[in-house]
């Protein structure tokens, strides 16, 4: 029983001297000294900086010439068919048209 009522006494006690003491102020370290359209203009300005020079080094980076490479070998045991594919090679109506008679 002494337990119950200390435990009670307590939690009175935190809520007297909760409702006493004024809320927390919040305070935000952006917010603190800067104007935040000063803050925001800037960001602005740099973020349009930033796409003009990206677009800028991308039209030049490709206008540079790059090298053209000579085409592989066609190798003998690439696209091997030997056998006729279950569905045929084409569609039924297109078959006759595409297909030359022997």
């Amino acid at each position: 029983m002494a337990m119950v009522r200390s435990g009670l006494l307590q939690t009175a006690l935190r809520r007297v001297s909760s409702a006493s003491s004024a809320p927390p102020k919040r305070g935000f370290a952006s917010s603190a000294h800067h104007d935040d359209a000063y803050e925001t203009a800037k960001w602005e300005k740099i973020t349009y900086l930033g796409i003009a020079t990206c677009t800028v080094l991308a039209f030049y980076n490709l206008s540079k010439g790059h090298p053209h490479y000579e085409e592989p070998p066609r190798y003998e045991y690439l696209h091997i068919r030997n056998k006729e594919f279950p569905w045929g090679m084409f569609p039924y109506p297109c078959k006759l048209v595409f297909v030359k008679p022997c």
